[in-house]
């Protein structure tokens, strides 16, 4: 019956697709044919069977051979226009079927009505895009060196940011409050004390928490065909479904996520944490909500105290606080980031998570390094140079443009799906702390000679003050883009500066540094950085 109702559309809309190209009005087709207007509007959409005399007749009338008509009436063909839509993520969404579009095919200049909507639609969002990227480069140049820097403006209020996404508010809200949170940390440790939990968690204590402590059931189910959700916490029926395909760890913390929602909700913390101030974007505090749960889990599983001493006990081993812990190294690492207690305060540390293409999807600067908007960075970064050697601990120093220098270090952390990374997923994580504070790392490089050992890097290519890169990937914005054709530079992107542009007289190489001949040394003996706000 399916069948027979796909090739009654098929022919319908094939007809109509005769008579529109041809400009037939439909009353004139009909009168032709010796049928009603009503009766042929029927046939064309699919909805009557239509006789074969009458196909017969028609055929003759639009000047069609008839085996060449039968044979193409399986073929469901597309309009292009609309079939290359079908690749737009937008429309993927709107789960249209092909039956749709054949129906929409049979209308060529409502096809291509559509079609080229869609495509201004992207032209204009492109060019908005545009503007807007343009309008935040000005801005950042315009306040450049002004007082009230870091962005702000002339008269010290901050400047308008106009690619200033949720994700951005979310983290200046992090770095607002230095990434520390008192009333979870409180809520965390008086969980584990009223459960009498010791220093490693297991899932089933944590399940066993959400059981008792809030009644939630815990059910271990496969998510529908094509879904990759992996947690589904239902208020309404009070179950949490979880992914069979998560192991231990992963799923200890999406667990401790489920309890850190539940426990904010029952507190109202993040209305007690935001108070009332008023964030830019709607979707603004929803994502702190979910960041702050994802703190709560890390507070859980990591508990504040005994992190902290273990942390200055092992200076800083990510890798054995992750073993002793029984957590993920990414885990450790976020934890780390949050030892801004004064009573108890860690050295600052920044923090980045990368891919292998060298998007960045997590950030957060205690040390007051600036990331571009938008996620680019780096090339000469530790966490992008880590994925030559995965299997490694990739340290290094980094001395950005205005002379800051930073020891960093980063790790790539594997997680393949039936064997395969390609299926799985690759990420670099990257920790950063000020140079000097190296010393107090189990992960330390020994130095003599900072400027000398410091791999010179920068925010990112568009926003880099370097005018000698060999890794730029393209021209800054701080300068002029200038080249000349007959002198080349070790990488294009390069500026070529005026005195580069003349013929160099020679001169015997200068050894010394210093203004006053001698050479110059950067010394890391000086006292620990600590985190603003606290004692040194």
């Amino acid at each position: 019956m399916h069948n027979d109702n796909a090739l009654n559309a098929n022919v319908g809309l094939k007809l109509r697709g005769l008579r529109l190209a041809r400009s037939i009005k439909q009353a004139d087709a009909a009168k032709d044919l010796g049928v009603s207007p009503a009766y042929l509007n029927l046939i064309e959409k699919g909805k009557r069977v239509m006789p074969f005399p009458l196909l017969w007749k028609a055929l003759r009338y639009f000047d069609q051979d008839p085996e060449q008509f039968m044979s193409t009436l399986g073929e469901g063909r597309v309009d292009e226009a609309l079939a290359k839509l079908l690749d737009e993520p937008l429309l993927k969404s709107l789960d249209i079927d092909s039956e749709s579009l054949q129906s929409l095919s049979a209308e060529p200049k409502l096809a291509g009505t559509v079609a080229a909507l869609f495509n201004l639609y992207k032209n204009t969002r492109t060019q908005l895009e545009n503007v807007l990227s343009q309008l935040n480069v000005e801005e950042r140049t315009r306040t450049q060196g002004t007082p009230g820097a870091n962005g702000s403006g002339t008269n010290g209020t901050p400047g308008v940011r106009f690619d200033y996404s949720p994700f951005d508010e979310v983290s200046d809200f992090l770095e607002k409050h230095r990434n520390y949170f008192p009333e979870l940390e409180e809520q965390a440790e008086s969980l584990r004390r009223d459960f009498g939990l010791e220093r490693q968690l297991t899932s089933s204590q944590l399940v066993r928490m959400l059981e008792e402590r809030f009644g939630f059931r815990v059910q271990i189910e496969r998510a529908t065909s094509g879904s990759s959700v992996v947690r589904r916490l239902d208020l309404d029926e009070r179950t949490l479904t979880l992914s069979p395909d998560l192991t231990e760890q992963p799923l200890k913390f999406q667990i401790g996520t489920s309890l850190g929602l539940l426990v904010m909700d029952r507190e109202k913390l993040v209305e007690r944490i935001l108070g009332a101030g008023r964030t830019r974007h709607a979707e603004t505090q929803r994502l702190i909500k979910v960041n702050l749960a994802n703190y709560f889990a890390g507070a859980l599983m990591l508990p504040y105290g005994e992190f902290f001493k273990e942390v200055q006990r092992t200076r800083y081993d990510v890798e054995l606080l992750s073993n002793i812990f029984g957590t993920t190294y990414e885990t450790v690492a976020h934890r780390i980031c949050n030892l801004s207690d004064p009573k108890r305060q860690g050295l600052p540390f920044h923090f980045l998570r990368a891919d292998i293409a060298g998007n960045i999807s997590k950030r957060y600067s205690g040390t007051g390094i600036r990331f571009a908007s938008g996620g680019g960075s780096c090339a000469k970064w530790a966490v992008h140079l880590a994925f030559l050697n995965p299997s490694q601990l990739t340290r290094q120093y980094s001395m950005m443009p205005d002379g800051t220098t930073y020891f960093c270090f980063a790790k790539v952390q594997l997680q393949p799906i039936e064997g395969s990374i390609v299926k799985g997923t690759a990420y670099s994580i990257g920790l950063g702390t000020h140079a000097e504070n190296a010393k107090y790392l189990a992960y330390g490089l020994p130095t003599t000679d900072l400027r000398k050992d410091a791999i010179p890097s920068g925010i990112s290519c568009r926003f880099c003050e370097r005018t000698d890169c060999n890794q730029r990937a393209a021209a800054s914005y701080r300068f002029a883009f200038a080249f000349d054709e007959y002198t080349k530079k070790d990488c294009f992107f390069s500026p070529l500066l005026v005195h580069e542009k003349e013929k160099v007289p020679h001169h015997e190489p200068a050894h010394s540094n210093g203004a006053d001949g001698t050479e110059k040394h950067d010394s890391l003996d000086k006292p620990p950085r600590r985190r603003k706000g606290g004692e040194a």
